[in-house]
């Protein structure tokens, strides 16, 4: 690879050669699948990754329209390293489209954030669950209500900078590892619908990161070098408990910190403090580590215990989306299909299979899975081809090995 430059002692951007930049079009062309001229919209937040597909797909010779979504009030994000959807982001982003030439519109989605988004993030920690706000922010103004704007705009299609896979196989698209796995973000998609996914194009596919950064160069765009956001967009500040107790005060009711033998072995300030398998900050010593294994909102109670505790057999999925060849995820769990579970982004799928029980779909694990909480996510890859997403669900609830 040629030698690295830095762009404002920002990230560090590789020179690609001409070869690499036409393979990065046609790869965007294949992405796409549709005649050169068709209009597309590219979702454009004001990154290296959207900036990047937007101007591909121009380059590629089609009609693109940029669209970037003002998600709230950005005035304390403004300039703020490590978040999205920033001022600056929206600046960046009508600045890529001026200098790509093509045509770029803001839409005011507030309002619509704050309902699906914010408000269920906080309420979430509330009922003592652990949100996922990306997975919500996808399945709802981005990949549904952004969805319908692309439409009315007369796009044939719309573009997204995820770094995920989407492959046509008959009549139907299914949803893919990106090629580079480390930039894979198919477990924040999961929930993306069979419709959604036959209409969305995901041109980085086939790229890693430092190829996208050297093609931003190489297209002299200005966010070549800019850093990848970090913290939720709307906690720039990255202390989401500040703007919890400020939506949901409630939660900041004392309540006591038990073990889960019964004792009783101190008080908190507020459950929303608390997330399954913290272990620091329980501000309790009993000469051994201790580890929330369950929150009980109802009664304000944190119960902690051992790691072990952590452990778990089994969870129950609500919310669900199906991907997969069954005609449904019931069928599938009904038939008790292997799966590869995935409970965080940053943890690798574990063997499981699907099971229906009592009318809810249940992911069964072959090993016991640590530190699963409810609120989050659960995607489902395929046991024979694990680079194929299948769907999956939110964890409505979990069953502890000890309990089995």
């Amino acid at each position: 690879m040629a030698a690295m430059t830095l762009v404002e002692d920002l990230c560090p951007v590789p020179d690609i050669r001409r070869t690499d930049m036409d393979a990065a079009v046609e790869s965007a062309r294949a992405a796409v699948g549709l005649p050169v001229g068709a209009r597309v919209v590219a979702a454009m937040s004001g990154g290296v990754d959207s900036t990047v597909v937007a101007a591909l797909l121009h380059k590629a010779g089609y009609d693109v329209v940029g669209v970037t979504l003002q998600l709230y009030d950005h005035g304390a994000a403004l300039k703020k390293k490590g978040a999205c959807c920033a001022g600056q982001d929206i600046h960046d982003a009508r600045l890529a489209a001026e200098t790509i030439g093509i045509p770029h519109y803001v839409l005011d989605y507030e309002s619509r954030f704050k309902d699906a988004v914010i408000d269920q993030f906080a309420d979430s920690y509330l009922k003592g669950q652990t949100p996922v706000p990306c997975i919500r922010c996808n399945q709802t103004v981005k990949f549904r209500d952004l969805l319908d704007v692309a439409r009315d705009l007369g796009a044939e299609a719309m573009a997204t900078g995820h770094y995920v896979r989407r492959a046509a196989v008959g009549n139907r698209s299914q949803m893919r590892k990106a090629i580079d796995h480390s930039r894979d973000q198919s477990y924040f998609l999961f929930a993306t619908t069979q419709d959604q996914l036959d209409y969305l194009r995901f041109p980085l596919a086939d790229l890693e990161k430092p190829q996208v950064r050297g093609v931003a160069a190489e297209l002299g765009l200005k966010i070549a070098a800019k850093p990848d956001s970090q913290d939720i967009c709307f906690v720039p500040s990255g202390d989401y408990r500040t703007l919890i107790d400020r939506l949901r005060p409630q939660g900041r009711e004392a309540g006591e910190i038990v073990h889960m033998d019964g004792r009783v072995l101190g008080r908190h300030a507020g459950i929303t403090d608390y997330t399954i398998g913290q272990r620091r900050g329980l501000n309790v010593a009993v000469g051994e580590p201790l580890f929330v294994v369950r929150l009980e909102p109802e009664t304000r109670r944190v119960v902690v215990g051992p790691r072990e505790a952590l452990l778990t057999a089994s969870l129950t999925l609500e919310e669900t989306n199906w991907l997969g060849d069954e005609a449904t995820i019931q069928e599938a769990a009904a038939s008790g299909l292997p799966v590869l579970a995935r409970v965080r982004s940053t943890r690798q799928p574990s063997p499981a299979r699907l099971a229906l029980i009592d009318g809810y779909v249940c992911v069964v694990f072959d090993e016991g899975e640590e530190g699963v909480a409810p609120g989050q996510a659960c995607a489902l890859y395929d046991s024979t081809d694990p680079d194929r997403v299948l769907g999956g669900g939110f964890i409505r609830d979990t069953t502890a090995v000890a309990t089995v």
